[in-house]
C-alpha cells in the first residue's frame, strides 16, 4: 500500500519512542490518512531502511534528526537522494534546528524544519500534496506553535507502544533557565499546556493499560500548582502499580510537594535532577543557578522521608572545572544521598550558547556525533579520557544497583584516606580496572564480577576469603545459583535457589530501580 507522507525516525533502541513523530501525526488534520509513521534503530542497515522506506512509494519522508542518530541519518538521507531522488526528504528535531547551513545532511537533504515543527510540517505537506506548491527557501523556520491549539499526540502511542516501550508525555516546554551547555536555554519563556486536556489524555493512557510514564518536562516542579495537581492524579490512581519519571529543579521542593511524594510508595517515582556542577564560579560561568544549600537539604529529605528514587546529574569538561574540583562536587553529592550519580562528558550541542568559551577556555570537541569535549584549559586529553572510563564503570558498579556491598565498602573505606574522598577511592578502582579492561563497552556481568574480585586480592591486598564473602553477597543478590570458578573455595560448588524478586508493586518497575529497593527497605525496616 502507497503512502504519500512517512514519518520516520531512528531510535537508539527499541524500547524508545517518537514523541515528535506522534505530534507530527497527530497535527496533520486531512493528510492523516495518506501518513504513517515509521520507526527504526541505529543498529538497522542505512540499505534496508532506505529499501523499507521506498517500499511504501512515498511522495515525502520527514525525517528527525537527533545527537544519537545523525551519522546514521545522513547515511539514510545520502542513500535515498541517490537511488530516489524524485522523492522529498524534509528534515526536523534538535540536531538540524541550529547551524542548519553548515551540515552536510541538510545539504543534502531537501528541506530543513527548524524549531518545534508541529504546524509547519503539515503546512509543507499541505502545500506540496494539495496545492503542488514547495517553499522557495531550503530552510524553513516560524514562529512557535500556540501550544494550547496544538493536537494531542497520545491516541498514537500503539497497544505495542504501551506494552513494551517508554511512554513520553509532557505537561509544558521550554526552560526559565539559561544553562549555557542546554538548548533550553535558547527558550524565551515556559508555554504550559491545559492541564485538564491533559489529565484526560493520561487517564486514557491508564484504561489502555500504560503504567510506566516519563515526562520529558525540562523543570516540572516550576509551578508548585500543577505539580501538585498532576502529583495527586497519579496518587489517586497509584494502586495500579505505576511508575513515573520527573526532571526536577533541584532546589525547589516546596512543602506542598514535599507531602505529597512522601505518600508515593517506595520506587514509584524517580526524579532525574540536574546538578551539573558544585562549583560556583563554573556554575556562574555557565549561568547555571542553583542554591545548593536548598539542594543539600531536598536531597536529604528524598533519602531519609521518601521512597523517591534520585537520579542525579554531575557534567564534566565544563569551563573552568578542573579535576580536583569535579572530585569535590562528587564528594558532595555522593553524601546527601541520591540513588544513583550519571557522569555525564560534555557535549557541544548545536546552538547552544556555551560556545561562547571555546576561546577563553580552550574548549575542543570531538567533529563526530555525540560531540564530546576532548580537552580544556583545565583538564587536558589524557583526563577526559580517563574519566569517560570512570563514568562508564560508574555506571556498571554503581548505578547498575548490582554491587551495592562492594560499592558501600569502597565509601567506608574512602573515610580512612586523607582527603575522605570516595571519588579518588573510585577513581583507583576505575584505572585498575581500565588496565585489565582493553575496552569498557561489552563487558559481562561475570567479568564484572570477577574483576571487583581480582581488585580486592591485587589492587587492595584483600584476603582471598574475605574478599570472596563480600562478591559473593553481591553475586547472590543477582538470584544466580552456581558458582563461578573464581567464587569457590576448593571443591565448593554452592547451588541456592534465589528467591522471587519482591511483590507485584516491585516487579512493575524498571529493573534498575528494583535493584535499588534494597536500600529504601533498609531505611524503613
Amino acid at each position: 500500500m502507497n503512502t504519500d507522507i512517512l514519518l520516520v525516525t531512528l531510535n537508539s533502541s527499541y524500547a524508545h519512542s517518537s514523541f515528535g513523530l506522534r505530534y507530527l501525526y497527530a497535527n496533520l488534520k486531512e493528510l492523516q490518512e495518506r501518513a504513517q509513521i515509521v520507526e527504526y534503530t541505529t543498529a538497522r542497515s542505512p540499505r534496508d531502511i532506505v529499501e523499507s522506506l521506498l517500499s511504501k512509494k512515498p511522495k515525502i519522508i520527514g525525517l528527525g534528526v537527533y545527537i544519537w542518530n545523525a551519522d546514521e541519518s545522513l547515511e539514510v538521507v545520502s542513500l535515498l537522494k541517490k537511488v530516489s531522488p524524485e522523492t522529498i526528504v524534509v528534515l526536523g528535531g534538535s540536531e538540524v534546528s541550529h547551524e542548519s547551513e553548515s551540515q552536510k545532511i541538510c545539504q543534502t537533504a531537501d528541506f530543513t524544519i527548524k524549531g518545534e515543527a508541529d504546524f509547519l510540517f503539515y503546512e509543507f505537506c499541505h502545500g506540496y500534496l494539495n496545492l503542488g506548491v514547495l517553499p522557495e527557501k531550503k530552510f524553513i523556520s516560524g514562529p512557535l506553535p500556540d501550544i494550547k491549539t496544538i493536537a494531542s499526540p497520545y491516541a498514537y502511542y500503539t497497544e505495542e507502544d504501551i506494552k513494551n516501550r517508554v511512554i513520553y508525555v509532557e505537561v509544558s516546554r521550554g526552560c526559565p533557565y539559561r544553562c549555557e551547555y542546554c538548548l533550553s536555554s535558547l527558550d524565551k519563556s515556559v508555554r504550559n499546556f491545559d492541564v485538564t486536556t491533559f489529565l484526560a489524555d493520561m487517564q486514557t493512557l491508564l484504561d489502555r493499560g500504560t503504567r510506566q510514564f516519563k515526562f520529558i518536562d525540562r523543570t516540572f516542579n516550576l509551578s508548585p500548582t500543577t505539580c501538585t495537581q498532576i502529583l495527586q492524579f497519579f496518587l489517586d490512581r497509584i494502586h495500579l502499580g505505576l511508575f513515573l519519571h520527573f526532571e526536577m529543579v533541584p532546589d525547589r521542593l516546596p512543602t506542598e510537594i514535599r507531602d505529597l511524594i512522601k505518600q508515593f510508595p517506595a520506587g514509584s517515582l524517580q526524579f532525574e535532577i540536574g546538578i551539573q556542577t558544585w562549583n560556583t564560579e563554573v556554575a556562574k560561568l555557565v549561568s547555571r543557578r542553583n542554591d545548593f544549600e536548598k539542594v543539600k537539604d531536598n536531597f536529604r529529605f528524598l533519602s531519609t522521608e521518601t521512597g523517591v528514587h534520585t537520579h542525579a546529574d554531575l557534567i564534566v569538561g565544563l569551563p573552568g572545572e578542573d579535576l580536583p574540583s569535579f572530585a569535590r562536587g562528587f564528594d558532595i553529592l555522593s553524601e546527601v544521598g541520591p540513588d544513583e550519580i550519571q557522569v555525564g562528558i560534555l557535549k557541544r550541542l548545536k546552538g547552544a550558547p556555551i560556545a561562547r568559551h571555546d576561546k577563553e577556555w580552550e574548549m575542543v570537541y570531538a567533529d563526530q556525533p555525540p560531540f564530546q569535549i576532548l580537552r580544556t584549559k583545565t583538564m587536558n586529553f589524557e583526563t577526559l579520557q580517563k574519566m569517560n572510563r570512570f563514568a562508564k564503570f560508574w555506571d556498571l558498579y554503581a548505578n547498575s544497583g548490582n554491587f551495592k556491598t562492594l560499592v558501600t565498602t569502597l565509601k567506608e573505606r574512602s573515610q580512612t584516606r586523607d582527603d575522605k574522598s570516595f571519588f579518588w577511592e573510585f577513581f583507583a578502582f576505575s584505572e585498575y580496572l581500565s588496565a585489565r579492561h582493553s575496552q569498557y563497552f561489552g563487558i559481562s556481568l561475570m567479568s564484572l564480577f570477577e574483576s571487583a574480585m581480582a581488585y580486592l586480592t591485587e589492587g587492595l591486598q584483600w584476603p582471598a576469603e574475605q574478599a570472596r564473602d563480600l562478591i559473593l553477597t553481591d553475586y547472590r543478590a543477582t538470584g544466580k545459583i552456581d558458582l563461578p570458578k573464581f567464587l569457590r573455595l576448593g571443591d565448593e560448588d554452592v547451588k541456592r535457589k534465589s528467591s522471587p524478586e519482591g511483590d507485584l508493586q516491585r516487579s512493575s518497575l524498571p529493573k534498575r530501580q528494583q535493584r535499588h529497593l534494597g536500600k529504601l527497605e533498609t531505611q524503613t525496616s
